[in-house]
């Protein structure tokens, strides 16, 4: 009875201490969002792990799962708690991830082969639209426009990561720095990515 009396307290502090680092992190307190990813950020990295059992995009999902609920934080409803409401932010984008890894193992102008046991189909390109590639083609100028525009430090490690395709042990290794600074620096410069892009092309 003592034990469920003390499970039920911590709950309830740790609820409040949510509330009250929302409310600081609303009011522009940057340190209150780092806490609050602190907290949480193992717990979520674990249910992305489940979801995909890919390590290589473990951390890539995680940070991203936390770049939207930051940015997001206004709508949280106070109700409820905040790491089943983040529970469901990491699932939905999981999710998302999946569906878009599984579309791209269907491609409309390769033979059908077989990588990384992934087996690949040819399909016809039913809905191909002529403007489709010059908006695609924008969509990518922007992106690249807006790379350009961060700061070197935030802008190399976007680069080694996204257009080199390298891990996050080899990121740090080519850049000589510790491997928290690689994820902080990824996160940072993924947030600054999100901001600049959120009104030119609804979301990155």
């Amino acid at each position: 009875m003592q034990n469920n009396k003390e499970r039920e307290e911590k709950i309830t502090a740790s609820k409040a201490e949510d509330i009250m680092l929302i409310r600081s992190a609303l009011a522009g307190e940057q340190n209150s969002y780092e806490r609050l990813m602190k907290k949480y950020y193992n717990l979520i990295q674990s249910l992305v792990y489940k979801m995909i059992f890919n390590k290589e995009d473990v951390e890539d999902l995680t940070q991203e799962a936390f770049i939207k609920a930051f940015n997001s934080l206004h709508k949280f409803n106070r109700e409820f708690a905040f790491s089943t409401w983040l529970y469901k932010i990491a699932t939905n984008n999981c999710i998302d991830y999946l569906r878009k890894k599984k579309l791209t193992t269907f491609s409309i102008d390769k033979e059908i082969s077989s990588e990384d046991d992934d087996l690949r189909f040819e399909i016809p390109d039913e809905e191909h639209k002529p403007d489709k590639r010059v908006m695609n083609e924008q969509r990518k100028k922007i992106i690249e426009q807006a790379i350009d525009s961060l700061p070197v430090k935030y802008k190399r490690v976007i680069i080694l990561r996204h257009k080199e395709e390298k891990d996050y042990e080899e990121i740090a290794e080519e850049l000589n720095i510790p491997l928290g600074t690689v994820k902080a620096h990824l996160f940072r410069a993924r947030e600054l990515l999100n901001k600049i892009l959120k009104d030119k092309i609804g979301h990155y």
